[in-house]
């Protein structure tokens, strides 16, 4: 279901687009002012129905032992192989994390995740659930594919998952039930612009969508039975710390999942 306030997002996220700035480098002016102006209206209405079950806005500039600060104790540890690390960056008035450099070569590139422990919190079954994020990503950084959030594998259990596609840096969002089709809602617009971008997903009963600075940019339908449950991790930045991990390339700000 899409807020009451989506209206006044979408017309932020036009000026946004309209409006040139230097967003991605922190400067003040217009597009700054708008960017945070639709934050702050995507948080208040994300905060209108359902629960907070996960929130990161890395603002104490941890990269391991990241607290939950949705009060849930989900706490983020660092996974890494081959080198990879995650670096605090100023955002705003506070911090990002940047994730590998996108590699030259075809093996042993850096891996990192941030990954929480197994919580059935985070499976919300056939209730309601959207997750999102803040990302800046280049369009020299897109790969085959790249996952913000996620919670789960389509090919051993259930799934959701919030990722970037192809070299065209394209958001999607992926729900997959136990013994079901593979559901996903794809953007009709790239974020991989260098600049800032909040994207989301959102499950309600029926319909799954994928939204972009507050604007809806795709949609899918669903069955009401679908249902998301497994013991899996919650997974920030990829999938794990081993080759084919769909490791995220840019930065990742401001994290969290809503249930219910």
């Amino acid at each position: 279901m899409v807020s009451c306030c989506a209206a006044l997002i979408m017309t932020l996220a036009g000026l946004l687009a309209a409006t040139p700035g230097a967003h991605a480098t922190g400067q003040p002016g217009i597009r700054d002012a708008a960017f945070q102006a639709a934050q702050a209206m995507t948080a208040a209405a994300r905060a209108a129905g359902g629960t907070v079950v996960a929130s990161y806005t890395f603002d104490e500039g941890r990269t391991t032992q990241i607290a939950d600060e949705s009060g849930n104790g989900h706490t983020l540890r660092l996974i890494a192989g081959n080198g990879g690390t995650v670096r605090a960056v100023p955002h705003r008035s506070g911090q990002a994390l940047r994730f590998p450099a996108k590699c030259q070569t075809t093996s042993n590139c850096p891996q990192a995740a941030l990954q929480t422990a197994s919580s059935a919190a985070l499976n919300p079954g056939t209730r309601p659930i959207s997750f999102g994020a803040s990302v800046l990503l280049a369009r020299s950084q897109t790969s085959r594919g790249q996952n913000i959030v996620q919670k789960g594998y389509s090919s051993t259990s259930s799934q959701w998952k919030l990722q970037i596609d192809g070299t065209a840096g394209l958001p999607s969002c992926v729900l997959h039930g136990a013994g079901t089709a593979t559901k996903i809602a794809r953007s009709s617009v790239s974020v991989a612009d260098g600049s800032w971008h909040t994207v989301e997903c959102r499950r309600t009963a029926t319909a799954l969508t994928v939204l972009v600075d507050g604007a809806v940019r795709g949609n899918r339908a669903i069955s009401a039975k679908l249902s998301l449950s497994n013991t899996r991790p919650l997974s920030i930045g990829g999938k794990g710390a081993y080759a084919d991990n769909d490791q995220f390339h840019g930065i990742i700000d401001d994290v969290w999942v809503r249930v219910g």
